[in-house]
């Protein structure tokens, strides 16, 4: 929406002083002009974040109404804690300041860890990047189906922590009651990667940009088979789809119908599409102050919608993120609060899973 000339100003400010009325500017008219908008990273620089941070400050300051500058800002620490509870002390209502964060953030909210101050559910949402990711194994276990995984033995997993991005990867292990030997602790997914190379783990998962360039070849030449994403968002907010990065692996929930003929259902299920959500379809969410107005949103959902027809944003994606839209802030936000607060008996399950099968404290 344009911003209102310096005429129409006046005379609506004329006429609220002939009122006997002092009013503030609407927020109906608003824009970023002459604003600095702070992305507020929990991270370190240089980790996947902090990258797609870095790399939609350009399209922001491009699209966003009155053209503002856009500042990525680090707040490291506690595993994005520390960032995300000096974003509820210091958030405000007028959309200069997001919290730009991933499940790592949003995990330790669901399960109710201490150490969390803010209020995720409360907030609102600016925007959204999806995630995708691939379960595959080593060859060497002559596995070839889902059929095979499910039966298989002597599989032997490495993740970073289980509460963490791993868990909806975990998750499905549960879903399909296989037998998997978790080896957690790595400090990311890039020697996580080069451990499966080197044979000392069998089973892994990569986000789909990680994927397609560094095991796609891999997969191809035989010396892997990947049998399935974690699936994308439908519409009604599920992770039933097929990843369109990788259109020709089933999702997790398509391997699990071709397996036992029917849906998924129950606690396991639930719990999966939760954490699915909050990792992949909502892999990096934008979070607004709880009392920005529509105004507000509205600003931002409309550079939502001129980003994703920017050409030099669908190609340069292709390259950054794995070609995943941008996710509007009028279709995600519901979704994103109802993953952020599941069932009593999704969040129970997910609390003792971890701290009896993961030995995490709460």
């Amino acid at each position: 929406m344009e911003a209102p000339t310096k005429i129409y100003a006046a005379s609506t400010a004329a006429a609220a002083l002939v009122a006997g009325i002092l009013v503030a500017p609407s927020p109906a008219s608003a824009d970023f002009s002459g604003q600095t908008i702070e992305i507020i990273v929990p991270f370190a620089p240089g980790g996947a974040t902090d990258v797609a941070a870095r790399f939609l400050e350009k399209y922001l300051e491009r699209h966003l109404a009155g053209n503002p500058n856009v500042e990525v800002v680090n707040r490291e620490g506690g595993g994005s804690i520390l960032g995300a509870n000096w974003f509820e002390a210091n958030a405000r209502p007028d959309g200069q300041r997001v919290l730009f964060t991933t499940s790592s953030t949003a995990n330790p909210y669901v399960l109710g860890q201490p150490e969390v101050e803010y209020d995720l559910a409360a907030y609102r949402v600016a925007y959204g990047l999806p995630f995708g990711s691939v379960t595959y194994v080593s060859s060497a276990t002559g596995i070839a189906t889902v059929e095979d995984f499910a039966n298989a033995e002597g599989l032997i997993y490495g993740g970073i922590g289980a509460a963490a991005s791993d868990l909806p990867t975990l998750l499905s292990f549960e879903l399909f009651d296989v037998d998997v030997q978790s080896a957690l602790g790595f400090t990311g997914r890039g020697p996580i990667r080069l451990s499966f190379e080197r044979g000392e783990t069998n089973v892994d998962f990569q986000f789909t940009p990680v994927y397609l360039t560094q095991v796609a070849d891999t997969v191809e030449a035989g010396n892997a088979v990947a049998l399935m994403s974690g699936g994308y968002m439908a519409a009604d907010g599920n992770m039933t789809d097929r990843d369109p990065a990788v259109p020709d692996l089933p999702s997790v929930y398509e391997a699990y119908v071709d397996l036992h003929g029917e849906a998924p259902s129950g606690v396991e299920w639930d719990a999966y599409n939760a954490m699915a959500a909050l990792t992949l379809g909502f892999g990096l969410s934008a979070y607004l102050h709880a009392d920005t107005p529509e105004e507000i949103i509205q600003l931002y959902a409309d550079a939502v919608e001129r980003i994703n027809a920017d050409p030099e944003f669908l190609e340069e994606s292709q390259q950054v993120v794995g070609g995943y839209p941008l996710s509007s802030p009028i279709e995600a936000e519901g979704p994103l609060r109802a993953a952020l607060q599941p069932s009593d008996e999704v969040r129970e399950y997910l609390i003792n899973l971890l701290s009896e099968k993961y030995d995490v404290d709460f």
